[in-house]
């Protein structure tokens, strides 16, 4: 048989009144742990969509399908920590976890918090993210990647997975051939990795690399590196073949107009995964680009619906300090935002 156990009259003093405002909360709780689980001990108070209450706090009710959604989403070591039986878990997760939640809750609206930043944010925040989470969860699944768009997906990306034999080379740039073989020359007197580096910073011509010891990445024959966005001349790789791993090429090499200084300095083998050895991944590669598509077209649909009267004029009023990245408001009147730059 249900029947309210306990009424909770907020505030009842002026403590109380400080922590939860004038929230009036009234939770009415199975009279055993069992029809907190079965909700069928004859019946709540009242129900919500045929859901058995188990609380009130203000306008918000807990029926027992919220408290088993709850429960469900708790890994076994943490369900543990609220007691040894079924029964003190219920009890203990319903009194020191989700009534202590919708009190405050309550409380922060009765003083009226949701109003205020920051809070007003992070409740837009919390709402975007759960927008977010139900268009991943409504987008389909790794398991409904077909199996001709995991292979059209290889197919496109065949150089991710067959990949050839690279040289890791370091290399000084410089000006002149005479200059390429004094370097060579001291280079071999010191062949330790601080000296070549020491030379690189001080005579390299490629700025791009002279700071990191004049290192190329790892190099296929045609001069691309590992590096993004990094070729060099095929005749670097091509030098770099011709000697083993920790030798350096004994002779300068033309490049361009310049000379290079070349440092075999490793190697890694030529490799080919077939599709089946990384089918899984493009599965999960795939199913990641459907869901932020499907991102994408929701955010596209809700601006052209929702986004009304955008001005980005006056967010020129804020000046972007970039050595602390502070945000401050610039000492000019907002006629002047509309203003082009100068």
């Amino acid at each position: 048989m249900w029947r309210p156990l306990l009424t909770l009259a907020f505030p009842a003093s002026s403590a109380a009144r400080r922590r939860f405002g004038s929230a009036f909360v009234v939770i009415a709780l199975a009279s055993s742990p069992a029809a907190l689980a079965s909700g069928d001990a004859g019946g709540s108070p009242s129900a919500v969509g045929g859901a058995r209450v188990v609380a009130r706090v203000g306008k918000r009710t807990v029926t027992v399908a919220d408290l088993e959604t709850r429960l469900a989403e708790l890994p076994a070591f943490q369900l543990a920590t609220f007691g040894a039986t079924p029964d003190q878990i219920r009890r203990r997760f319903l009194d020191e976890i989700v009534l202590p939640e919708l009190l405050y809750a309550q409380a922060a609206e009765d003083r009226r918090l949701d109003h205020e930043l920051p809070t007003e944010d992070l409740i837009a925040r919390a709402r975007s993210n759960a927008t977010i989470r139900r268009i991943r969860r409504d987008a389909p699944g790794p398991a409904e990647v077909k199996r001709e768009d995991i292979a059209a997906y290889y197919e496109r990306h065949k150089d991710l997975y067959d990949a050839p034999e690279r040289v890791q080379v370091w290399r000084i740039l410089v000006a002149s051939r005479s200059e390429a073989v004094d370097i060579l020359a001291r280079t071999k007197k010191d062949p330790s990795v601080k000296a070549f580096g020491d030379l690189a910073r001080e005579k390299s011509l490629d700025r791009a690399t002279h700071m990191r010891r004049g290192d190329l990445g790892f190099l296929s024959a045609d001069g691309k590196s590992d590096e993004a966005a990094l070729t060099v001349d095929p005749a670097i790789a091509t030098a770099a073949r011709s000697v083993k791993d920790g030798e350096l090429v004994p002779e300068p090499v033309a490049e361009g107009p310049n000379f290079a200084v070349v440092w075999r300095r490793g190697t890694t083998p030529a490799r080919s995964r077939p599709l089946a050895q990384v089918e899984e991944a493009i599965r999960d590669a795939l199913h990641r680009e459907a869901v932020e598509r499907a991102t994408r077209e929701r955010i596209a649909e809700l601006r052209k619906a929702q986004v009304r009267d955008l001005d980005p004029a006056p967010i020129r009023l804020l000046e972007i300090k970039v050595d602390d990245g502070s945000l401050g408001p610039r000492r000019k009147g907002l006629e002047d935002a509309g203003r082009g730059p100068g």
